[in-house]
C-alpha cells in the first residue's frame, strides 16, 4: 500500500530520550489536573493536542493517521465505555425515582448500619462481581452511586470505590485481559491466570483492611476486624483457587459471590460494638419493618442487572450477534478505506490497531439498558419518573462523555503512534532490574488506556520477550503486567472521569486524582518489589508456560 506507515519506537536514537519525549503528554495531563486545576475535559483536550504534536513531529506519524486515531479513540470512548455509564446511571436513577432505593438503603442497614462494612460489601464485594461481569468502569459507577445513596460523601465514595476496584481488575470482565494477552503471545491462559492469582494474594487480602484504615484508622480496623477478615479471606482464597484451577473467566465473579455471602451470613451473628457513620444518622432501628417481597422488589433492578449480565456472557447468546445470527444487523463497521491496515510495526508486520470503528449491539451497556427497561415494566415505574431519569442522565452525562472520549482519544494516539511502546522499551533496557519495572509497565499502560486488556495487548509481547532474554519464567512478567495494571486503574483519566460522573462531581476530577494518586504509587511500588522477590528468591511458584494449542 502506498500509504503504509512504519512505526518508529526510538525517533531520537536514544531510547531514554525518546521515552522522555513520549512521556510529555502524560506529564501535561498531570500538570493540567493537579497544578493548573483544569477541568478534566479541558485537560483532556490539551493533552490530545500535545500528543498529536509529538506524534506528528517527533514520531513522524502522518496527520491523517493522527486524525483517524483521534476519531477512533473518541468513538470508542462513547461506545462502549460511555454507553455503559449512561445505562448504569439511568438504572440507578430509576431505582431512586421509584422509591426502591430507600428500601435498598434500609435493607443494607439491616445487615449493618456501619459505613466501614457497607463499603466492603458494596464497593469491594458487589463491585468485584460487576467487574467480573461487565468491567469498563461500570462497577465504579454503580457502587459509588449506591454508597452516596447510603450516606457517604460523593468524593469519598468515588475514591474508595476506585481503590476497592483494584482487586478484580486483573481478570476483568470474564477474564478478557488474561485471555486476550495469552492469545496474543501464543500461550495457554491457565498458566498466566494461575500466576496472576498467586501474585494477587497480598493485594486482594490487604485491600479491604486498607479501605477500613483509610476510613477510620487503626481504631476502625480493631472494631471491624472479624468481619473484614471474613470478607478478605473468603475473597482471596476463592480467587486463588479459581484462578489456578478454573482459568481466567470466573475468579472475579465466584470470589465476589462467596465473599458477599460469607460476610453477610457472618454479620447475622456478629456486629461491631461501635457503629461508624460518615453522616449524622443515629437511629438505626428499622422504623418500617421490611417484608421479604418488598426487599425483593427494591433489589429487582440490580437482580435483573445480574441476570442480564449472566445471559450476555453465554456463548449461545453471543451467537445471536455473530454473522448469520438474528441480531447480526447490530454489527456496524465504519472503515477508513484508505487507512485500514496502514500502520506497520518495525518488523513490517501489519498490526491491527483498530482503525475501523465498530458499533456492536452486543455490549455490556445494552445488558444494563435491558435490565433498566425490564425494571420499568416489572416495577410499573411511572412515565414521568422514567422521563425525568432519562433526561437527567443525559444532561449530567454530557460533559463526562466528552471527557471520556478525549482521554481515550489520547490513549489511541499514544498507542498508534508508538509512544506507549517507547515507554515500555525504555524499561526493558534496565536488565535484571526489569523484574522490578515489569508491573510498572502495566501500571503505565492502564493509566494511558484505562483498560487492563488494552495494556496487556500493548505490552504482552514485550513482557514475554524480555522474560526470555533474562531467563525468567515468562508467566511472571505476563501476570505482572496485568497485576501492575490494576493499581493504574484508580488513576486512569478514564476511571477518574467515570467516577466523578457517577457521583455528580463533574469538574472535581483533580480532587479525586489527588486522593488516589499517592495510594496508587504506594501500591505499585509494593507490587514491583513483590515481583522482584518472586523472580529472584521464589521462582519455584512460577508455572511453566504451555504453548497455545492451535485448532
Amino acid at each position: 500500500m502506498a500509504n503504509e506507515w512504519i512505526q518508529v519506537y526510538d525517533p531520537f536514537s536514544n531510547i531514554f530520550v525518546s521515552a522522555l519525549i513520549a512521556f510529555l503528554p502524560i506529564l501535561c495531563f498531570l500538570l493540567c489536573l493537579l497544578v493548573l486545576k483544569m477541568k478534566a475535559y479541558v485537560a483532556g483536550f490539551v493533552t490530545v493536542i500535545i500528543a498529536s504534536v509529538v506524534a506528528v513531529f517527533a514520531y513522524g506519524m502522518p496527520f491523517p493517521l493522527v486524525g483517524a486515531s483521534f476519531v477512533q479513540g473518541f468513538v470508542n470512548g462513547i461506545w462502549p465505555i460511555a454507553w455503559i455509564i449512561i445505562a448504569a446511571i439511568f438504572l440507578y436513577k430509576l431505582s431512586v425515582k421509584s422509591g426502591s432505593f430507600e428500601i435498598i438503603r434500609q435493607s443494607v442497614m439491616s445487615i449493618t448500619p456501619d459505613h466501614r462494612i457497607q463499603v466492603i460489601l458494596i464497593g469491594f464485594c458487589f463491585g468485584s462481581f460487576l467487574e467480573g461481569a461487565i468491567g469498563f468502569g461500570g462497577p465504579v459507577a454503580i457502587t459509588a452511586a449506591l454508597l452516596v445513596g447510603l450516606g457517604l460523601k460523593p468524593l469519598y465514595a468515588a475514591g474508595l470505590c476506585l481503590i476497592a476496584n483494584t482487586a478484580p481488575v486483573a481478570f476483568g470482565a470474564v477474564g478478557i485481559p488474561i485471555i486476550a494477552m495469552s492469545n496474543l503471545v501464543g500461550v495457554e491462559q491457565l498458566q498466566v491466570s494461575a500466576m496472576t492469582g498467586r501474585m494477587l494474594v497480598p493485594l486482594s487480602f490487604t485491600v479491604p483492611f486498607f479501605i477500613v484504615f483509610l476510613m477510620d484508622g487503626f481504631k476502625g480496623l480493631k472494631e471491624t476486624f472479624p468481619a473484614i477478615l471474613v470478607a478478605a479471606l473468603s475473597f482471596t482464597l476463592t480467587q486463588f483457587y479459581s484462578s489456578n484451577h478454573l482459568g481466567a473467566e470466573l475468579p472475579d465473579i465466584v470470589s465476589a459471590v462467596v465473599s458477599l455471602l460469607c460476610t453477610t451470613i457472618f454479620l447475622k451473628f456478629w456486629s461491631p460494638k461501635n457503629i461508624f457513620r460518615l453522616d449524622d444518622e443515629k437511629d438505626f432501628s428499622n422504623k418500617n419493618s421490611l417484608d421479604a417481597f418488598s426487599i425483593f422488589k427494591a433489589w429487582l433492578p440490580f437482580l435483573l442487572l445480574i441476570l442480564c449480565i449472566i445471559i450476555w456472557t453465554q456463548p449461545w447468546f453471543k451467537a445471536f450477534f455473530d454473522k448469520g445470527g438474528i441480531f447480526a444487523y447490530t454489527q456496524v463497521k465504519i472503515s477508513f478505506s484508505n487507512l485500514e491496515g496502514a500502520i506497520l510495526d518495525q518488523n513490517l508486520k501489519n498490526i491491527d490497531l483498530g482503525l475501523p470503528i465498530h458499533f456492536v449491539g452486543f455490549q455490556a451497556g445494552t445488558a444494563i439498558l435491558v435490565a433498566a427497561l425490564l425494571s420499568i415494566l416489572f416495577l410499573r415505574i411511572k412515565v414521568e419518573q422514567v422521563s425525568d431519569s432519562f433526561w437527567e442522565t443525559l444532561k449530567e452525562m454530557f460533559i463526562p462523555c466528552v471527557t471520556i472520549g478525549l482521554v481515550v482519544s489520547f490513549a489511541f494516539i499514544s498507542k498508534n503512534s508508538g509512544m506507549s511502546t517507547t515507554l515500555g522499551l525504555a524499561f526493558a533496557q534496565t536488565g535484571q532490574a526489569f523484574a522490578f519495572f515489569s508491573p510498572v509497565i502495566g501500571w503505565i499502560g492502564v493509566f494511558l488506556t484505562g483498560s487492563d486488556t488494552s495494556s496487556n495487548l500493548l505490552f504482552g509481547t514485550l513482557q514475554q520477550v524480555t522474560a526470555r532474554e533474562l531467563g525468567v519464567g515468562e508467566a511472571l512478567f505476563l501476570a505482572a503486567n496485568s497485576v501492575g495494571g490494576v493499581v493504574g486503574k484508580m488513576i486512569s483519566p478514564q476511571s477518574i472521569a467515570i467516577a466523578c460522573a457517577a457521583v455528580g462531581l463533574v469538574g472535581r476530577e483533580s480532587d479525586l486524582l489527588k486522593f488516589t494518586l499517592k495510594y496508587s504509587i504506594g501500591f505499585i511500588v509494593i507490587i514491583a518489589i513483590w515481583t522482584a522477590v518472586i523472580a529472584f528468591f521464589i521462582p519455584g511458584i512460577i508455572p511453566d508456560i504451555v504453548p497455545l494449542q492451535k485448532g
